[in-house]
């Protein structure tokens, strides 16, 4: 399958950026509607409507949800990519929409999707919600999980710039978990399933961005979703989709999604069964939070009429402004960064810190300095 080729020809040009809204994706809803069954199922806590497209007429039945957390977008793209492929007369969608039906939430969190925050309108992280189902949106999931009775579910996510892959240096650009089903993260062959779609998919990621896919920890809580649906005997995937290199609209993170839905759907259409499955799952490096935006080395400041030398770190906030995300970078860490890797890193060489204040990186301050004479740090970057 030539994964490049079929993603530039369906990428849905008109939505970019990470700031996606069902404002945003409304107009490729009622293009879906011509071709299929898109419907309201339900209502967010600010009487936002929850859509549900349904694609396809094949056994294999496929249920997904992204933007669970409203401020994790990069797989809702990659999912309305996955909509234009399918609306296509293309070989691959005929033979998808044979093989699967497919039912998708394109956009489970509303209201958190406007305010581009991890919870809903009441604060609730949605994903901590799967026991006491108390958020409308927590029972709209539930109930189309019970009224379609799928074969696998997809629970699509963002993670944060933090996490690397291992003890590399290399982010984690797209991670999955198969979900423990028990305290003991025992397995069986529901979970085996998962575990055998995933190892597919790793396979065809490191044909692209070798030794930057992670596995997510696998500590069990039965509050969250994913481990629910492993619970109710149905093989769940967990998708992260994280930071890869210069990346930080999640342009490239989102073709590297839709590379993995297309080779999830064909292991699981092919039935093809891995030997030694979950040892290669379980060397697939988890994630491990190590990495900082910027880091900078060997900075020289001057405190208490002597010179010092130190290391700090800064990270992005994102925020959001008049309906525009915004990556503002505020000092994080100041010392030992021996365990850590940046995103950006810069070698000081013991040149002298200086800022607008008092001359001395602080906690929390804006990443705007200078190192030596000329060199300009704005906004954490180097100005040239």
């Amino acid at each position: 399958m030539d994964f490049e080729q079929i993603f530039s020809q369906f990428k849905e040009q008109n939505i970019s950026g990470r700031y996606i809204t069902l404002n945003h994706i409304a107009p490729i809803l009622e293009r879906l509607s011509a071709k299929f069954q898109v419907a309201i199922i339900g209502k967010s806590v600010l009487e936002k409507p929850i859509y549900r497209c349904e694609l396809g007429s094949g056994k294999i039945r496929i249920l997904i949800w992204s933007q669970m957390h409203g401020n994790e977008s990069t797989t809702t793209k990659a999912i309305l990519d996955l909509f234009k492929l399918l609306e296509s007369d293309s070989v691959l969608a005929t033979n998808l929409l044979q093989r699967f039906t497919f039912c998708i939430i394109p956009i489970l969190n509303p209201d958190g999707a406007v305010a581009y925050t991890r919870v809903n309108a009441n604060g609730i992280d949605l994903n901590r919600d799967a026991q006491d189902l108390s958020q409308p949106e927590s029972r709209v999931l539930r109930e189309t999980y019970h009224q379609f009775q799928p074969d696998f579910c997809f629970n699509m996510h963002d993670q944060r710039t933090i996490f690397g892959v291992g003890d590399t240096n290399l982010p984690a650009t797209v991670s999955f978990l198969a979900p423990s089903y028990n305290e003991e993260r025992s397995t069986n062959a529901v979970r085996e399933k998962a575990v055998n779609v995933i190892v597919a998919m790793n396979r065809t990621l490191q044909q692209f961005i070798p030794g930057q896919v992670g596995r997510f920890d696998d500590s069990f809580n039965l509050n969250c979703v994913g481990d629910t649906f492993q619970h109710l005997k149905t093989p769940t995937i967990l998708f992260e989709a994280g930071h890869f290199q210069g990346d930080y609209e999640r342009e490239a993170t989102r073709k590297f999604v839709f590379f993995a839905l297309l080779s999830a759907f064909e292991s699981i259409y092919e039935n093809v069964i891995v030997d030694n499955v979950f040892k290669e799952y379980v060397n697939i490096p988890q994630n491990n939070p190590r990495f900082f935006d910027f880091v900078y080395k060997n900075i020289k400041i001057n405190y208490d009429s002597s010179d010092k030398f130190i290391n700090f770190a800064a990270q992005f906030n994102e925020e959001l402004i008049d309906n525009k995300i915004f990556f503002n970078a505020f000092v994080v860490k100041i010392g030992d960064l021996e365990e850590n890797f940046g995103h950006f890193e810069f070698e000081g060489d013991g040149q002298l810190y200086k800022d607008s204040a008092e001359n001395i990186p602080k906690l929390g301050q804006k990443a705007d300095f200078y190192i030596g004479e000329s060199i300009q740090i704005l906004n954490g970057a180097v100005q040239s």
